[in-house]
């Protein structure tokens, strides 16, 4: 019992590198995996815009092109959304598109927050436009703060929310359906919006960083362990009784 209870540290020691090495190594693998999902996503950012009508789903950030008119009565502003550190909005707005598939929410860019009393000012093109961008799927939240739920009339919202878009949408008389996507714009228009989009990026970074530190945890594991075997071997030995003769000489 007593030789188990002695033994009990390294033991300990080497399940706890062991399990390091594991956990190092499979956050290795989700690295790997999420380099795929980058190259994918690079990858789709390479190819030439599509048009895509509002019954389509593209892949997410995917370059597509709409043309059509906007709905500006039906527009909203996405609260709490920082450019630099400055406080702002988000502009979403329906095209109803020109080929008559339905209506797809653009999100024209940023605009700074002021005065929380008076909405922020912007300009819309009339007639037809041609809109280019990337594709985003909205999360589907299913918490919302208490101040977000309720008329689609309420002109700031805290998130995209498609049920109540679908609503203004059919408020506006525009035919077809409404996309389950939205376009991020990144065509440049004269409209006083920032589009200054983050790139997409898919958590390598992240992983590595796991990774490094289950490594680092190992590593001290294993030098903690030789350190305690090497104690326990130089007090044995120097407790020895022929040590004990030798050092008398």
């Amino acid at each position: 019992m007593r030789r188990l209870m002695r033994s009990l540290p390294w033991i300990a020691g080497v399940a706890l590198a062991f399990a390091g090495l594991q956990l190092g190594d499979w956050q290795m693998r989700r690295a790997d995996e999420k380099r795929a999902v980058q190259a994918q996503i690079d990858s789709r950012a390479q190819l030439p815009a599509i048009l895509a009508p509002a019954d389509a789903m593209p892949s997410e950030w995917q370059a597509v092109r709409a043309q059509g008119v906007w709905l500006e009565s039906k527009a909203r502003l996405i609260d709490n959304r920082t450019h630099r550190g400055q406080a702002g909005y988000h502009l979403v707005m329906p095209l109803r598109l020109e080929d008559g598939s339905g209506v797809v929410l653009v999100n024209r860019g940023w605009v700074a927050a002021g005065d929380r009393r008076v909405l922020p000012q912007w300009s819309t093109p009339e007639g037809v436009v041609t809109v280019e961008g990337r594709v985003r799927h909205p999360a589907r939240e299913t918490f919302m703060l208490a101040a977000d739920v309720g008329s689609a009339d309420t002109m700031v919202w805290q998130q995209i929310d498609l049920m109540r878009h679908r609503i203004l949408i059919r408020e506006a008389g525009a035919e077809g359906p409404l996309a389950d996507w939205v376009l991020e714009q990144t065509s440049a228009q004269a409209d006083g919006l920032v589009r200054d989009w983050p790139q997409p990026a898919a958590g390598v970074d992240r992983h590595l960083a796991y990774a490094f530190q289950w490594y680092a945890l190992a590593a001290l594991m294993l030098i903690l362990t030789a350190w305690h075997g090497w104690r326990r071997f130089f007090r044995r030995h120097h407790d020895h009784p022929s040590a004990r003769r030798f050092v008398r000489g």
